[in-house]
């Protein structure tokens, strides 16, 4: 028995997976309940596209480079969970 089934996608993202449905040669709700018997047997989720930070992020990520560089705002080692409460509560206590 089959039933429909109606969800929200950003249009460009429909056409995009439609296309390319179309060069595999396979109509995309065979490939979506393909994904869905996937995701019911193994009962995961699998994202594969590669995360693309924002800029935002990409800055903060250069600026923390630099910082390591440079030997600045970088805490020490620790051996155990106590040395780095210590480390922290005695940061705060000088940096407020």
């Amino acid at each position: 028995m089959l039933t429909t089934m109606l969800i929200k996608i950003d249009k460009p993202l429909k056409e995009k997976a439609q296309k390319t449905a179309k060069q595999l040669g396979l109509p995309l709700s065979t490939i979506i309940n393909n994904y869905l018997k996937t995701f019911v047997q193994e009962k995961q989720v699998t994202f594969s596209e590669s995360y693309i930070p924002s800029a935002k992020t990409v800055r903060a990520i250069r600026s923390a480079e630099k910082d390591m560089k440079l030997g600045r705002n970088i805490s020490p080692s620790f051996s155990n969970a106590k040395e780095a409460i210590d480390y922290l509560r005695e940061y705060n206590k000088k940096h407020g």
